[in-house]
């Protein structure tokens, strides 16, 4: 009679679907298909499981001091970054999305993997922090989980976690804020360190011009200001750029929007069972602090994950390298996967989609555009109403949120959201910039730009829009001097009132 499950297989088993999750989500975003996705997940899940049991094993210690590590879920995005670089190295490149293949080249990539005081400020500051307290950073920062979620996960007392993560984002700060001294630096940007520190420690702080300048051209000194600011909500772009790296605000993104498609349905509750238990033993264990951690929990849960690596079950109700359509959502239930890029939509179909589009290449007209666009009737519509209010005849039929998540020097992150009166089977929308902003990147649609106009179309599983619904999509850009909102916005060529 086989062992039936015991308490620790339960959580064990809640955390290993926890990560897989995470780990599927950025995979996603990476690869040109489906089956990529799941392969490059399984992969790097395996190596990033096997090095996680290996530092705790003591594998990688010297000298009896266990080294930094990353708490599991940042730890396991890096290893598929690793991953598809060694896909890029070994001819498998052709699976990968083409933007993270000249990020791959780059010498952007190779800031992390290169000597370590030359790597993001974000990966160090969190690799220098104790594994608990950078849990607790990363869970509510970047995964974006409510609280009390991350409070029952991690075994906090729900009254004062607020306050705890007020001291992790502090921890983080001075650590982010020592390594940036630490950093090999010219004399120029060294003269601007003590005036950085200073205007990034107040919300009320201006900052003079001439750092302002300095900051639009060094990316080095615009990585640190970012994690040393911990007020104006870029925190959470910081730490997902800086330890990811290509895409980290694509899963950011994307992580957010898991948790809204959850609350938002009403499933606080669900989303709470869907964190998983608090951690073995985490209970007993009190975060106890006088400006460093000198006590915390520390649980693996790496049997279980090992034991259902590919061959058994992915923990999503699919076996790794199985049918495709039988995956599951990557955020839970009810919640299509988006796709990123301008050349290359993830779709759940093993093969590039053929209705992607380049910035260079002109979009597709839309494969069922509205019966009766704008200011033209049918014959029957002039017999049953010869004389319509004109009123009404130019009323929009679409309005358009165009909201600036976040914006940094030369870049910023918007989310567009358009409300329908009618019900479309697919959607296009465009609209104009006024400053010469370019869209660099773009999920939940492709995008194509010309000159100022760009056009986004639907991607393959959000083309369908109910009467009185909306559609939404999000994209990365960059600018110069000014950063006005995109106007002109129309959807299937129609208006909209913005």
């Amino acid at each position: 009679m086989p062992d039936l499950p015991t308490p620790q297989d339960a959580t064990e088993a809640a955390l290993f679907s926890e990560c897989w999750d995470a780990v599927l989500s950025y995979a996603d975003l990476c690869t040109a298909g489906s089956a990529a996705a799941n392969q490059l997940a399984a992969e790097a899940f395996s190596t990033g499981i096997r090095e996680a049991r290996e530092a705790e094993a003591g594998t990688y210690r010297s000298a009896g001091r266990r080294p930094a590590r990353l708490p599991r879920i940042p730890l396991l995005l890096t290893a598929v970054r690793a991953t598809a670089a060694t896909w890029e190295e070994t001819g498998q490149g052709h699976k990968l999305d083409p933007d993270l293949r000249l990020w791959l080249n780059s010498d952007n990539a190779a800031r992390y993997t290169g000597p370590p005081l030359q790597r993001p400020i974000a990966l160090r500051g969190l690799r220098d922090m104790q594994e608990p307290d950078a849990a607790l950073l990363w869970l509510t920062e970047v995964e974006a989980l409510p609280l009390p979620v991350v409070a029952r996960r991690l075994g906090l007392d729900p009254d004062t976690v607020s306050e705890e993560l007020a001291q992790v984002r502090g921890l983080f700060r001075d650590r982010c804020q020592r390594n940036h001294l630490d950093t090999p630096m010219d004399a120029r940007c060294r003269s601007y360190a003590r005036l950085l520190d200073a205007v990034t420690r107040s919300s009320a702080a201006g900052t003079p011009d001439d750092l302002s300048r300095h900051l639009a051209t060094c990316v080095q000194c615009a990585e640190a200001a970012a994690c040393l600011r911990l007020h104006g909500g870029g925190l959470p772009g910081a730490l997902a750029g800086g330890v990811i790296g290509w895409g980290g605000l694509a899963y950011l993104e994307r992580r957010r929007r898991a948790t809204e498609v959850r609350l938002g349905a009403g499933r606080a509750d669900q989303a709470d069972a869907d964190a998983g238990p608090s951690e073995p033993g985490a209970h007993k264990a009190r975060v106890v602090r006088n400006g460093l951690l000198v006590a915390a929990v520390l649980v693996s849960a790496l049997a279980l994950a090992v034991s259902m690596m590919p061959g058994g079950s992915t923990g999503d109700g699919m076996t790794a390298g199985g049918d495709p359509s039988d995956r599951q959502p990557v955020a839970g239930p009810g919640f299509s996967l988006p796709v990123t890029g301008a050349t290359q939509p993830v779709s759940d179909s093993p093969e590039p989609s053929s209705d992607t589009t380049t910035q260079d290449d002109a979009p597709p007209e839309p494969k069922n555009p509205d019966p009766e666009p704008q200011g033209t009737k049918s014959s029957t519509a002039d017999e049953e109403d010869p004389d319509p209010a004109p009123s009404a005849s130019r009323s929009p039929m679409c309005g358009v949120d165009y909201d600036l998540v976040n914006e940094w020097p030369d870049g910023f992150q918007v989310t567009v959201t358009v409300t329908t009166e009618r019900a479309l089977d697919d959607w296009q929308v465009a609209w104009s910039f006024r400053d010469g902003q370019k869209v660099g990147q773009m999920w939940d649609a492709n995008f194509a730009q010309n000159g100022s106009r760009v056009t986004a179309t639907a991607a393959d599983y959000n083309k369908a829009v109910p009467a009185e619904g909306s559609l939404a999509f999000g994209f990365i850009g960059s600018w110069e001097g000014k950063n006005s909102a995109g106007y002109d916005f129309t959807l299937n060529g129609h208006d909209c009132a913005s």
